[in-house]
């Protein structure tokens, strides 16, 4: 794995553990950051010790978005082409949460804005903590609310006019809301011991097939129903191919739990 300056990376287990970890800042994002998370992410699908991800942040909060004063006012001194570099590769982190085959767990207390919120929505499931705050808060500085996909995968998640209040307006979802809209499927204080267990169990499960269904997941969005259906009958004889699949009808047959090695 590549070893980040940006924030703290550890393993436990199969379970890679990412904290952002500038607690004294609520956490924010810079263009190094945003570099490191992108690269990290690219090369997850290489991992083989990496089974399952959590995203968490040091200090009580998860993350405040972009740094004011080291992202922000650059950007304010910048030409198109800087620009769109700086928007793609935010975009780049996203899309590369999305493709890499580990499930990704966010573990939400206390501030969760702006690209910290993208970074949470764009997780496979997410965690929150009673008192975390999640804000999409781009147009609090002038800027729309299509953001690293925002307008594409909120709606998704909470629902369209949720998402268009929200997006218009920045202000923040309250935890109890988030849960009620499906954006959380769980609240708990403390929450990092909640995702933490979540991921163990991913990490145990069949790696292979966990990684078929968020590609699926992902895929099937701009599907038909008929085309949906062709594709998971694909994937799933993928599946009855593999390993595990053996393994867990071998399990069954001996009345044990299955011993899944992600082959």
């Amino acid at each position: 794995m590549i070893q980040p300056k940006q924030f703290l990376w550890r393993l436990d287990g199969k379970v890679g553990v990412l904290t952002l970890n500038r607690p004294e800042k609520k956490n924010p994002l810079t263009f190094g950051a945003y570099a490191e998370l992108r690269d990290l992410f690219l090369h997850l699908p290489k991992a083989g010790d990496v089974r399952a991800l959590v995203i968490t942040g040091a200090g009580g909060n998860f993350c405040s978005g972009g740094d004011v004063h080291e992202i922000i006012g650059p950007l304010t001194r910048m030409q198109m082409p800087q620009l769109l570099e700086f928007t793609r590769m935010t975009g780049d982190v996203v899309k590369a949460m999305r493709a890499c085959p580990q499930p990704i767990v966010a573990a939400v207390e206390g501030v969760c804005a702006g690209a910290g919120a993208m970074l949470a929505l764009f997780a496979d499931l997410r965690y929150g903590k009673p008192d975390a705050r999640t804000a999409f808060l781009f147009t609090r500085v002038g800027l729309a609310g299509a953001d690293m996909g925002a307008c594409a995968m909120l709606p998704r998640v909470i629902g369209q006019g949720r998402a268009a209040e929200l997006l218009y307006t920045g202000r923040a979802m309250s935890a109890e809301e988030g849960l009620a809209w499906g954006f959380f499927n769980r609240l708990a204080d403390p929450v990092l011991p909640v995702a933490m267990e979540v991921a163990h169990v991913l990490a145990t499960g069949p790696s292979f097939a966990h990684g078929v269904t968020k590609r699926m997941l992902h895929q099937e969005w701009n599907a038909g129903l008929d085309e949906a259906i062709e594709m998971e009958a694909q994937a799933q004889a993928i599946c009855m191919q593999s390993k595990d699949f053996r393994r867990a009808f071998e399990a069954f047959a001996a009345k044990r739990k299955p011993e899944f090695q992600g082959d």
